[in-house]
């Protein structure tokens, strides 16, 4: 009987080389028959290949030397399906066909579910009540959110979907807009910086709203938690100031992960993140407190841009506030990519449609955008354009008294100022007697 073959020795019994240590052996001839005659680090240009000869020059570009090439592809990839680009007859069928385009990309439509809410908590602050609670938006998937309902209301009320900003800040999310009374120093300080010392939640309940704010993913109680910060805990009351930063890194470092698994997974993070806040919406209309006829969201920054997503795929947002974040994209590309999270890169979308044309989906109801003259997320060129986008396509679409977009002298940040010109406008559109 033959034997089998052992590639580990030779027929003299000889261990063999192995193909690893062939290619070792190999690679160590090649670089001595190259490096050998030279002094150690030195190399011999005669046995090199030139680089095809360059000018190098300085761009000021995120992406450096490759600036040309992506502007190139920018210059022939115009959004098609934008209203002012005159590929639709109407604005309706513009509106129809890139809802259906958002949707399409977003890779991310679950099965519905019933919200099935839970209240874990429920606190009497005084002039309202503060619920904490979860609830259903797909199979599987159950959803951290604070509910704020004014005391003195009477009968179904106007009510607002807040959604939280990013700021770098994982690990609090829906806690950004609210004042708990007691709130983690982070928070406090988060709360002076971004919303001018005054949490739009807590405003918007005071001023008769009753307003829901959920966890995005990837934040607060559905931010990741990796094996090296288990020590840490999950509870974020018991983290001290100083560990938040190194747990926010560490979180932040991870957001290019979570898009690379979703990519392998079939779906998109912004999908999820507008799907969670479309179902949002599915939860708070059942509410006895809740008027569905005046529904508002509004966010700052990344707050923002949920907004903006929000009141153009769901039609019973009747009055949406964006701000400080708005701009045509095209002036982004040269310096104004590397300031902006993963979240914000909805895959293929600007083959199609450009910011602008995505917010002015809210059309014919009503749209207030908010910008920060300082902003350095976006380039001012981009923002200036943007809102003038925004009100032809409004105009055009018979709704021009539907649109406002303003410019406040200040750098990323909601102040009390733009709140309290936001808030009234919210009042007028969903009719609340301040």
């Amino acid at each position: 009987m033959a034997r089998p073959h052992n590639p580990a020795s030779t027929t003299t019994g000889a261990p063999a080389t192995t193909r690893r240590e062939f290619a070792a052996a190999l690679g160590w001839t090649a670089l001595t028959g190259v490096w050998g005659s030279q002094a150690a680090g030195t190399a011999n240009s005669a046995a090199l290949s030139a680089d095809t000869p360059r000018e190098l020059r300085s761009t000021g570009a995120d992406l450096g030397s490759l600036l040309a090439e992506v502007e190139r592809i920018a210059g022939r990839n115009r959004p098609v399906d934008s209203f002012l680009g005159g590929t639709y007859r109407s604005f309706d069928e513009f509106q129809e066909r890139a809802r259906q385009r958002i949707f399409d990309l977003i890779l991310y439509q679950p099965q519905p579910v019933e919200p099935r809410p839970e209240v874990l908590e429920r606190r009497d602050c005084g002039d309202h009540v503060r619920e904490k609670i979860v609830f259903s938006t797909a199979p599987g998937v159950r959803v951290p959110a604070f509910v704020l309902i004014p005391k003195d209301l009477k009968q179904p009320g106007p009510a607002m979907v807040d959604l939280h900003s990013h700021g770098g800040m994982f690990m609090f999310g829906k806690e950004k807009v609210v004042d708990l009374g007691a709130n983690h120093p982070a928070m406090t300080e988060y709360h002076r910086e971004n919303y001018d010392g005054r949490p739009t939640a807590t405003a918007l309940v005071r001023r008769g709203y009753v307003v829901i704010t959920i966890d995005a993913l990837m934040f607060g109680e559905r931010r990741v938690v990796l094996d090296a910060d288990l020590a840490s805990g999950w509870d974020r009351a018991k983290l001290s100031l100083a560990e938040i930063p190194r747990l926010n890194a560490q979180c932040r470092a991870k957001e290019a992960t979570l898009v690379k698994a979703l990519t392998f997974a079939g779906a998109t993070w912004p999908g999820l993140v507008f799907w969670d806040d479309i179902r949002t919406v599915d939860y708070l209309v059942t509410r006895p407190e809740v008027d569905p006829s005046r529904l508002g969201c509004q966010g700052i920054s990344m707050g923002g841009y949920r907004a903006m997503f929000l009141a153009a795929l769901d039609p019973r947002i009747k009055a949406g506030c964006i701000v400080g974040f708005m701009s045509t994209v095209r002036p982004m590309i040269h310096h104004h990519v590397d300031t902006h999270s993963w979240v914000h890169f909805l895959p293929a979308l600007h083959r199609y449609l450009d910011w602008p044309d995505v917010a002015s989906l809210a059309a014919p109801r009503s749209l207030l955008v908010l910008q920060c003259e300082r902003d350095g997320l976006f380039p001012p060129a981009g923002m200036k354009e943007s809102v003038e986008k925004i009100a032809t396509v409004f105009e055009r679409a018979g709704a021009q008294e539907k649109f406002t977009g303003r410019f406040y002298d200040e750098p990323h940040h909601y102040t009390r100022r733009m709140q309290d010109d936001a808030f009234a406008w919210f009042d007028r559109q969903l009719g609340v007697k301040s």
